[in-house]
Order: structure tokens, then sequence, then C-alpha cells
């Protein structure tokens, strides 16, 4: 029985090629038009420069492929899928490089989908990059491969996803997935990671992030101007046993309604803890309201604290306004230096507080207010209440409940992290580059004494960060801080010597100590001084030197 030919497209076809003529043939290579060009040196001869070519016949116009084999060449012919193609093959001499590229670009690594979203293709960029063998990922679901995928779900809607953010492996890239379509129906997808690139793609992808960094510091500005609930205990930056214990008890004390006055030195973040009670509290939906009473003038007291009914007085707005308390209603209102009102203040606060209710200057009835009060001072109110200076029964009204807010010098080991917290908030807002905090000057701040605490920290920072010529701010860049020194300078440290000198003295003595309490144990020197073990060693050999 004559064996049976497999059935081969008439617009598709292959030849094997020696360098002395065809020596096999099947389909369209049998052609009388496409044996003459196989037989052809000076044809051959550019098809193995090119590798890919088009070729014209009456039949068509063709895709040629060539494969070099081992002393002779396959040569395959193809209906080409579109115009697009055979233009581009048959323009650019080299097409078969820029193929080549497209699919081995480490810098722009490909993943091909057939469509069961199983892996065809992947980079060996990409192979290297996830930790697989050379075809390891090839017929794996391509969610088993790449984390965070979305090649399947472009598979499924048909729709192209271009620039996205994806995270792989703890890093965002930039990624494209396109569906690929064939006579209507999609058979396949691509996904195109740009790994690494040219350093003004890098520049790009940092001043967007800067950018969108800056955005959203600009909207918590904004939303605190709006009196929002903006603040949370996030934003209260510390790691200290303190800190820690603070944040406790905000957690605790924010679900209940009960008046808490917040207490600490000036510069402490007294107002943080307010915006964290309230945001934190069931009336976070309202508004938080701030009244300095520092700057509240006692001519306008009852007019800013109670608002006033239309036409009350002479320039007065004729829809009339609002106090404070009644914007405060269903919220919280902050009395922010209550200590620092006057005692015709105190008098006229007390009575909103006993009976909650309101009346506006030239009103004409009382009107109910709901409100969490939350009041905050520097003062010590019990010396001013002994010194008649504070009324006792506004007192016990204002602080059934008392917060009292570290100052530095009981977290010190916070400052370092906030300092680089403002370092990275102010860059953004001034639209600098964001310097390395040198770990001299960290030591610098440390050892600082700030009785404006949190303030001055930040305004030091900001000063250093305004002036900064290059990408490290050391201890010269703080030229005003303030160091208690514990010891006085020796014979051999003169009082003239160097601020970096005698930081580096009182670093050493430090990290000597350290070392004898945790009996050599680097790792947890590193931990206890907040420094890195590789400056740990750095520092140890200079000492031992």
């Amino acid at each position: 029985m004559p064996r049976t030919q497999p059935a081969v497209s008439p617009g598709c076809g292959a030849a094997i090629v020696e360098h002395g003529g065809r020596i096999a043939a099947h389909g369209l290579a049998r052609s009388r038009e496409v044996a003459a060009c196989l037989a052809d040196p000076a044809w051959m001869a550019a098809l193995r420069g090119r590798r890919l070519a088009t070729l014209a016949t009456p039949r068509g116009r063709f895709l040629v492929l060539l494969m070099p084999l081992d002393g002779a060449d396959l040569v395959v012919f193809s209906e080409a899928p579109g115009d697009a193609v055979l233009e581009f093959v048959a323009a650019v001499d080299f097409a078969w490089d820029i193929i080549e590229h497209v699919v081995t670009d480490p810098f722009d690594a490909m993943t091909v989908v057939d469509d069961r979203a199983r892996v065809a293709y992947i980079s060996p960029v990409h192979e290297a990059f996830f930790g697989l063998d050379r075809g390891g990922g090839i017929g794996r679901p391509v969610r088993e491969v790449i984390e965070n995928t979305r090649l399947d779900r472009v598979l499924a809607t048909g729709k192209p996803e271009i620039g996205e953010i994806q995270r792989m492996r703890g890093a965002e890239r930039v990624v494209s997935r396109i569906p690929i379509a064939r006579e209507g129906r999609v058979v396949g997808a691509i996904g195109r990671v740009m790994f690494k690139g040219p350093q003004q793609v890098e520049a790009l992808a940092r001043h967007v992030n800067a950018l969108q960094r800056e955005v959203n510091f600009y909207r918590r500005e904004a939303a605190a101007l709006r009196g929002g609930t903006v603040g949370s205990l996030d934003d209260i930056v510390g790691e200290s046993a303190a800190i820690r214990r603070l944040k406790r008890d905000i957690a605790k004390l924010a679900p209940l309604d009960v008046p808490v006055l917040i207490h600490g030195e000036s510069g402490t973040g007294k107002e943080l803890v307010a915006r964290a009670l309230h945001a934190l509290s069931p009336r976070r939906a309202a508004a938080l309201v701030a009244v300095n009473g520092a700057a509240l003038p006692a001519s306008l007291v009852e007019s800013e604290l109670f608002g006033y009914a239309p036409g009350a007085f002479t320039g007065a707005d004729r829809k009339g306004r609002k106090g404070r308390f009644e914007q405060a209603a269903g919220g919280t209102i902050l009395l922010d230096e209550i200590g620092e009102m006057p005692p015709e203040t105190q008098a006229k606060l007390l009575r909103v507080l006993q009976e909650r209710t309101v009346e506006r200057v030239g009103g004409e009835a009382p009107l109910p207010v709901d409100f969490r009060l939350v009041s905050a001072t520097h003062c010590d109110l019990k010396r001013m209440v002994a010194e008649g200076r504070f009324r006792l029964d506004l007192f016990y009204r204002i602080s059934p409940v008392v917060i009292e807010v570290p100052g530095l010098a009981e977290r010190r080991e916070d400052i370092p992290l906030l300092a680089r917290h403002f370092l990275h908030e102010l860059a953004q807002r001034h639209r600098r580059p964001e310097p390395e905090l040198d770990p001299a000057a960290e030591a610098l701040l440390r050892q600082a004494d700030w009785p404006g605490n949190v303030r001055e920290l930040r305004h030091a920072v900001e000063r250093a960060l305004i002036f900064a010529e290059g990408e490290r701010l050391t201890p010269a860049a703080f030229p005003d801080v303030a160091v208690g020194l514990p010891r006085p300078p020796t014979a051999a440290e003169p009082r003239g010597a160097r601020l970096a000198d005698s930081m580096a003295a009182l670093e050493g003595a430090k990290i000597r100590e350290a070392m004898q309490r945790n009996r050599g144990n680097k790792k947890r020197v590193a931990a206890e001084l907040g420094i890195s073990r590789t400056y740990l060693y750095k520092r140890l050999a200079e000492i031992d030197t």
C-alpha cells in the first residue's frame, strides 16, 4: 500500500539545501519559481546573511526562514500573517537580529502565555530573576511562575494593560500586558517587564515616586487644614518604650467619650496625640476643631467660641456665624494651650462644659452642642490651681484622664528615627534630594539638649537640609545644636577641640561601655546603640588602633 503523505498547505513548504544544491523539498518548495531561487548561490548567500526574508511568487508573497544545519540549510516557507510583517522583513535586512533582541533583551524581559494561560516562552533574564532553570517555566500556569501577574486576566478580558506597576520579589517594576488575537480570537498574551534600563528611566521613576509622596503629603496637610479626621498612631513616630506606652494609652482612650487632658512640654507633639484620639474614635467622621487658648483675645472669646447671630454687631456677617463648639458638633474640639486662657475665658468655658449649650452673641436662645473634649497644655495646672491662676472646677472638668507626652530626653533612642522621618518629609516638601544622615551626626543629635523637643529637632533638620551641600549630613550640618557632654575636656582633648573630634571620642566611650555590658556581643551592641554592625566594626577598628 502506498504511504500517505501529510497534507501541506499550498502556502507552506520546506527544503533542505546543501551547498551543492537542493536535496529534499516539500510543498511550496517544489514549485519551479522556488526551486530556481534555492539553486541560485547569490540568493542563498543573501538569505544566509539575513536568516529571515520575503519571496514574491505568482502565488503571492511568503516569509522565508533559514535555519542552519550540519553541512546544510533548512529553508522554510510560510504565508505571512499580514502585510505589516512582510513589509518589515522586506525592508529591514537585520529583521532576524531584531527579533532575536526582542526575545532576549536583558532590559525589557518578555513572557508569552498561550490561550490556557500557560507559559509558552520566558526571556532568559526573567528566568534568572525567578531562579528558574532554562525552560523551567515552560508549560506551567503563569501564576505559578510570576508573582502578582495579571496575564491570565488580560487573556480572559482581551484588554491590554500598559505601564502598570507590578511587585515581584520585593521590587516594583513597570509592566505592559497585551493580548494577541488571530481572526477575532485571543490566542495568547505577551507581558513585558522593564528590569533594568537607562539611567534616565530610573531617574524618571524616582521622580514620579517622589511626586507621589509629595502629593500624599500635601493631601494630609490639606485635610488637616480643613479640620478633617487626619491623624493616626502611625503619625506618632517612635519605637521607644515611652512611645509604645503612649500609643497603648491612646488606643484604650480613643473609643471612650471621656474628656482627656494631654500634658507635655512644648514641642512634644500634643496635637498629634489629639488627632490620633479623634481619628480612632467613633466621632472620626465629623470634624476635629482646634482652638488655641493662648491666641484667643478676651474681647473675641464669645464670638469665636460661641458664634454670633445675624446683625449682632457692626461688621458682623448678615447670616451670622457658627462658633467653634458648633463647628465641632458630632466631632471633637481641641482646646490647645488651655493653661494660657485668662480667668474670664475660663469662666465662660466652664459654663459650656457644664450645660453643653452655647448662646450666640446677640442670640435669643441657647443651642445644644454635642462634642468630645480634648485639652492640651504644657503648664502645671495643679500648681496654677494652688496659685489661684486656674479654676479648680474647670480643672476637674477637663482632666478626668490625663495623657503624659514624653519629651525627647525620655526617648532619645527615637531621635535618629525622627530625624530620618523629617529628612524624608522635608526633602519632598522642598523638592530637594534626600541626604543620608551620617552616624556621627546621628550620635550628635542623640546627645543634644532639646528644650524645644520634637519641634526643635524638626527645625534643626530642616535648616541642615536647606543648607546641605552634599549627599550626607555630617555634624557640621548642625552647628547650632547644643550638646551636654558628660565630662569636661581632658588635656588630650583641649577646650578648642573640634566638635567632630569630641563626638568621635564620646561615641568611642559609648561603644566601649556597650561592649562591656553585652560581653562583646556585637549584634546586641549595634542594636542597643541603634547603629549598623558594619559601622560598629569600622569604629571598633578605629578605636583599637
